[in-house]
């Protein structure tokens, strides 16, 4: 469709009918504005190696659950 043809259409409509389609096309610039990309997630392991100071009895259990143990 021409511009010339959609704007002679628009102007035959009623004021009020003319602000919906202004609100409309505003609406549809928003959304096709180009938006910041988005970071990827990082993915499972991609801190591996980088752990600097792991304490021997890391693995050991707790001193608070020996009761239940």
């Amino acid at each position: 469709m021409e511009t010339s043809a959609l704007y002679q259409k628009i102007h035959r409509l009623p004021l009020s009918k003319q602000q919906v389609v202004s609100d409309y096309v505003e609406f549809l610039l928003s959304k096709s504005r180009k938006r910041p990309a988005k970071k990827p997630h990082p993915r499972a392991g991609y801190m591996k190696g980088t752990l600097i100071y792991m304490s021997d009895d890391f693995n050991e259990p707790l001193d608070d659950f020996k009761e239940y143990m």
